[in-house]
């Protein structure tokens, strides 16, 4: 294998590794997503709908899925369930932001597979910690 051909596979790989699905519909969490990731080095590709969020997940291998438990995009909770449901998806971290007043989502959200759920709040603080970690694995 020629040296060009293995930094195309290496470059291929660490793409791979460093891909986030967001499945948000309010613009200022996407654009915040979007800045946050470019500054860090991870990839995303947004979502809207539950067979696109699989399709993206099966197709990218995601270190991370981001969903807005607040979106009116899709039924997040469902996603989950589908997403966890699906054994080659499984083991994909699923992180969910909620407004704090609503601890019944958080619950609920906890109880459908996401493996983090946090506030709006903190999930703005910590969104580059978050895809950092995602990006140096």
């Amino acid at each position: 294998m020629s040296q060009r051909h293995r930094l195309k596979l290496s470059v291929s790989n660490e793409s791979y590794m460093n891909t986030v699905i967001a499945v948000v519909d309010d613009l200022f969490f996407a654009s915040k997503i979007r800045g946050t990731a470019g500054q860090v080095g991870a990839r995303v590709q947004f979502s809207r709908s539950i067979p696109d969020a699989v399709a993206k997940a099966r197709q990218e291998a995601p270190a991370l899925i981001i969903a807005d438990l607040n979106a009116g995009c899709c039924d997040v909770l469902e996603l989950a369930r589908a997403l966890k449901s699906d054994e080659a998806l499984a083991g994909v971290v699923l992180l969910g932001f909620f407004s704090h007043i609503q601890t019944e989502l958080q619950q609920a959200a906890v109880a459908a597979g996401y493996d983090r759920v946090m506030p709006r709040s903190a999930f703005t603080m910590k969104l580059a910690a978050i895809l950092s970690e995602t990006v140096e694995g």
